[in-house]
């Protein structure tokens, strides 16, 4: 059965913008949308850590939430993987980490290269494939935390799709633009309320299926 990581942050650790801390229940949670609606012919593995950035460091935060550096532990402990779902780059947007889309399509890249080549001893043929993920836009919220940490990060999100679609072609993987089937709540302008979040895992399925199909 194939193996698919799901690496994110807290969009995919379910988080519930309607109460702070707390997760979606998961048949809602856009990995276990996707297990389901792929009928079980694989196996998803949900790696979702709030916080997480591209490649980035937050020395103020609770855990390491550098997604490069914490990436090749998790390709090593969940192989053998036919598939990475790298959805990431909203937290590179706030100002006090990277803020720019610019920045969080270089800290892609990176997640690309150490996905495709993080071990020598990986054959070509066994080399998992990768579909990136723009994330939904942030919007505005009337939420002055999330306005304050997230400041100048609405429009640059506007900018991730175009850059990760160009990203994906140059480096010869996939690609997905969440926000035509997903919208952030106006409650944090980050996080997805459940419908939302189940809509990412419903979209994907097709796109999963044939790229499972094509391994």
């Amino acid at each position: 059965m194939p193996n698919i990581l799901a690496y994110g942050d807290s969009i995919t650790w379910g988080a519930d913008p309607a109460r702070p801390g707390v997760r979606h229940p998961p048949a809602v949670r856009w990995p276990e949308v996707l297990a389901a609606a792929l009928g079980g012919s694989a196996t998803i593995i949900t790696d979702g850590l709030r916080g997480r950035t591209t490649a980035y460091d937050e020395h103020l935060a609770e855990c390491d939430r550098n997604g490069a550096r914490l990436l090749p532990s998790a390709l090593y402990a969940h192989a053998p993987l036919d598939l990475v779902i790298l959805m990431l780059g909203t937290n590179d947007l706030k100002p006090a980490i990277a803020g720019s889309a610019i920045a969080a399509m270089q800290g892609m890249r990176r997640l690309i290269e150490i996905t495709l080549n993080h071990s020598p001893r990986f054959a070509e043929a066994s080399r998992p494939r990768v579909l990136v993920v723009a994330p939904p836009h942030i919007i505005p919220t009337a939420d002055a935390l999330y306005t304050d940490m997230f400041a100048g990060a609405a429009a640059q999100s506007q900018k991730l799709a175009a850059l990760y679609a160009a990203l994906a072609q140059e480096m010869g993987v996939s690609f997905f633009d969440c926000d035509p089937v997903a919208q952030a709540s106006s409650l944090d302008g980050v996080h997805l309320d459940a419908a939302n979040t189940a809509a990412i895992g419903a979209a994907l399925a097709p796109i999963v299926r044939t790229l499972l199909e094509g391994a």
